[in-house]
């Protein structure tokens, strides 16, 4: 798992690997925009400033007239002063200054709202955050004019702010007379109602609780009738009581036995003197009796009966008196009870009339309280108009200026650093946005990772830009490095040793396949390997032109002759490298590539080198390479770097799959080691050839290259390599 400090590392190494790639461009856009801004800079009129700072004030609105220490809380908020700030820009704050100045005329202009228009495009109003101070910008030719319009925008302003002000209290001024006139007349029919109200209820003077002759609102009013009343209320109230009283009583007695009312006399409130004696004189002849009983007499003893006879006669006359004050009892009831229906009917006449009367009173009442109300709203209206009268009189400022405009001897506009270091950034932001863009549009391919993610072959070697035919220098030369590592990872990615014929085939033409497959073919010899170079481009041939040999006689001769293979195969003036030229162009190349003489000559082939290396035309052009493909036993692709599309990739190991060819592997070639630094570790053995270890010296740690003209019967050039995995026929090859 890669750490993020690896991938964020990876991250910007193509971020700065594409500004490399696309630094020329980057650098245009650079100038061109920095150029262009500096030209418009250079262009535009010098224009000076007049410059004005001062504060917007706070100013209350609205009038209010019951609470005065309310205000309005608009004008306490920090949108009041946004409110007031763009205010200043408005055509009402702005057409004054116009007419005043006859701008109109002074600057040739044929409407207001032309000079309007240019006011408004040289003028700048900065408010300040949190704080009530505003700036005032105008910029123009004349610094004189400048520092006057910018002046008269801010008197303009204020005087526009306190015609609103004044206007608006106007305004307010004249609905609150119209409401004190109101309310004078609500008053007047407030008073016509009292003293209706007052002469129907009959009352001459005015009495209140707690003393006091004024009406004030809210107060009860309460006439001696209602005294009155309530004294009859009083009288039912002990009226029903006594009934009570009294019914209890009688009910009390008349559950009573003879002997339970001798008994309770004394608790029963009675109030009879000879009820109570009588009791008493019965209680003691009882007393008497028991007394007699208990020494020993019998019932019928003479005293015994005398008793007894006493006794029951008291007793008679006990329980007759009782009945007696039970009867008086009852006369009290029904004369109480009469008393109650007399007071209960004169006490509801009594009250209806009260009540009557409590309607006038509160009718009165309520008219008198409504008068005294609208004359404390009139005392307060009136007040209130007299204060805004007076502060009409004296209109507070809007603002405050701390600082009027004066003409400046250096113009402000254009600030020509802010506007180069703008062209300079906005220039150098183009440049990448448009780099980075075409990077990202542009799906050639771009790295290693896009050949094997999308071919899922390996890529064998990676060769760098500008590089030469190998065999035509001298010396040590750190270019034929490359081909060395294609040579073995070739060795590597073979089947079997027997798998020795490779066709090379391209996408499109100029991606240095012949120049891939001629140095690689050197290298191979240089190695110890036997080594075959067929020119199998018959559209197009140019291997012959490396060689400086003629391809009137070639591959097209053996196929469609019986030429012998020895006729037609030219030894190099490089050892163990041999060549076969195209021969002449035929009409249906394809057609010929695909017989069985191109089948046996390659069998053959095979058979006496050990490595075979046929170079084709560009496969997705026409069907040959397809053909050759099909035919030898590896194919090699030669992808030229940052030139090929992707899409156009797959399509090559595709057409080569399609015809049951094998895709050994990518030769990415033609790579920019200036511009893509990370193809810098697959080519880090340059660092091994300096000057020091170089045997034929040299500067910059590159050999010097010569031309080497090639002949047939030249004699080879000594190998430097080993010779690992050949075959070694020698010079037996014919």
């Amino acid at each position: 798992m890669n750490e993020p400090g690896t991938e964020l590392q990876k991250h910007a190494m193509d971020t700065w690997q594409v500004v490399k790639n696309r630094f020329g461009l980057i650098t245009l856009s650079f100038i061109l925009i920095f150029a262009a801004a500096a030209v418009l800079t250079y262009i535009m009129p010098r224009k000076y400033r007049g410059h004005v700072e001062m504060t917007i004030e706070r100013i209350t609105q609205d009038i209010n007239v019951f609470d005065r220490n309310r205000g309005d809380s608009l004008a306490f908020t920090q949108e009041y002063i946004k409110t007031q700030f763009e205010t200043i820009t408005k055509p009402t704050t702005l057409y004054p200054v116009i007419e005043k100045l006859d701008l109109v005329k002074r600057w040739e202009l044929p409407s207001r709202q032309a000079a309007l228009g240019r006011l408004r495009a040289n003028l700048e109003t900065q408010s300040m955050l949190r704080s009530d101070f505003v700036i005032i910008d105008y910029y123009d030719q004349d610094p004189q004019l400048a520092a006057t319009i910018a002046n008269e925008i801010a008197r303009s302003y204020m005087a526009q702010r306190n015609n609103i002000e004044t206007e608006r209290k106007q305004k307010a001024l004249a609905v609150l007379e119209q409401k004190i006139s109101d309310q004078e007349k609500l008053r007047e029919q407030a008073q016509i109602r009292a003293q209706e109200a007052k002469r129907k209820a009959g009352i001459v003077g005015e009495w209140f609780m707690g003393g006091g002759n004024s009406l004030n609102p809210g107060s009860d009013l309460r006439t001696s009738e209602e005294s009155m009343q309530m004294s009859r209320e009083q009288l039912l109230m002990q009226a029903d009581q006594d009934t009570l009283t009294l019914q209890a009583e009688i009910d009390q007695i008349g559950t009573l036995s003879a002997d339970e009312i001798i008994a309770r006399a004394s608790g029963l409130k009675l109030e009879n003197p000879s009820l109570v004696a009588n009791t008493s004189e019965y209680n003691k002849l009882k007393v008497q009796r028991e007394g007699f009983l208990n020494a020993g007499m019998g019932k019928k003893h003479p005293n015994v009966e005398s008793l007894s006879s006493q006794i029951e006669t008291l007793k008679s006359q006990i329980v007759a008196e009782a009945q007696a004050h039970v009867q008086g009892l009852q006369n009290r009831l029904d004369a109480a009870r009469k008393k109650r229906e007399s007071l209960q009917t004169y006490n509801e006449d009594a009250k209806k009339e009260i009540m009557g009367m409590q309607a006038l009173y509160s009718e009165y009442k309520t008219a008198k309280d409504e008068v005294t109300q609208l004359d404390n709203i009139i005392v307060n209206l009136r007040s209130r108009n007299l204060e805004e009268k007076v502060s009409i009189e004296l209109q507070k400022s809007p603002a405050t200026i701390y600082a009027e405009a004066e003409p400046e001897a250096k113009p402000a506009k254009p600030n020509v650093p802010l506007h180069l270091a703008l062209g300079g950034v906005l220039g150098l932001m183009f440049g990448l946005g448009l780099a980075f863009f075409l990077e990202y549009m542009d799906t050639t391919v771009k790295n290693l990772d896009d050949v094997e993610r999308f071919l899922g072959v390996p890529v064998l070697a990676v060769v760098p830009k500008n590089v030469g035919v190998l065999h035509r220098s001298s010396g040590f030369n750190p270019d034929a490095e490359a081909y060395r590592i294609l040579r073995t990872n070739i060795e590597f990615n073979r089947k079997s040793s027997d798998a020795n014929c490779i066709s090379v085939v391209s996408g499109t033409a100029g991606e240095g396949k012949s120049t891939t497959m001629l140095n690689l073919a050197y290298v191979c010899a240089q190695g110890g390997y036997n080594v075959l170079l067929i020119d199998g481009d018959l559209r197009r041939p140019s291997m012959h032109t490396y060689f400086d040999v003629s391809h009137a006689t070639g591959l097209t001769n053996y196929l469609i002759t019986d030429i012998r293979l020895e006729d037609v195969v030219i030894r190099t003036q490089v050892e163990n490298l041999f060549f076969l030229p195209s021969g002449l162009l035929p009409a249906d190349s394809a057609g010929l590539l695909n017989s069985q003489r191109m089948v046996d000559l390659i069998a053959e082939v095979k058979s006496r080198f050990d490595l075979v290396l046929i170079d084709s035309p560009p496969i997705l052009g026409v069907s040959d390479a397809s053909v050759l493909a099909n035919e030898a036993d590896m194919t090699l692709i030669v992808v030229q770097h940052r030139k090929i599309p992707r899409h156009m990739l797959m399509r090559v190991k595709q057409s080569v799959e399609n015809v049951g060819g094998k895709v050994v592997g990518v030769v990415l070639n033609n790579v920019d080691l200036r511009s893509d630094a990370q193809y810098q570790y697959y080519t880090s053995y340059y660092t091994y050839y300096s000057p020091t270890n170089s045997p034929n010296g040299g500067s910059g740690g590159k050999s010097r290259r010569r031309k080497v003209k090639a002949e047939t019967t030249a004699p080879a050039l000594a190998t430097t390599g080993t010779r690992p995995m050949t075959r070694n026929k020698g010079e037996d090859v014919f």
